[in-house]
């Protein structure tokens, strides 16, 4: 039985910490959480995206970003988080094809494609 969703994984070129760190922690606000120490000699770096779910951002030497797939964030105030990104110059594009949701799309500063969502109450 499935029970949850306990990470997604995103890969990311060696020695890009100190940028996705930046984006993600200091952008985006995710805390970071440290790696076992048994992992951690690999490089990248891990943030809390949720109460019970993580993102790890893993490094490898032929990185390519996917064009599609991509974590998607759900969110409150999702026009908050739009404005801290464009405000940071990093780009949004909103897409109104997924009924009962507002949701946008943008990278991070390696390539790799985010979906944030929100459901209107």
């Amino acid at each position: 039985m499935i029970t949850g969703l306990d990470h997604v994984q995103l890969a990311a070129p060696p020695g890009s910490e100190t940028i996705l760190r930046a984006f993600y922690g200091g952008v985006l606000g995710l805390r970071e959480i440290p790696k076992p120490p048994s992992l951690a000699a690999r490089g990248g770096c891990w943030f809390e995206a949720g109460p019970t779910t993580q993102l790890h951002l893993g490094t490898t030497p032929d990185f390519h970003p996917s064009p599609k797939t991509h974590p998607a964030f759900r969110v409150t105030e999702i026009h908050t988080h739009a404005t801290r990104l464009t405000a940071h110059g990093i780009p949004v594009v909103w897409d109104d094809n997924l009924p009962g949701h507002h949701r946008f799309y943008t990278h991070d500063p390696v390539g790799n494609r985010l979906e944030f969502l929100e459901s209107p109450e």
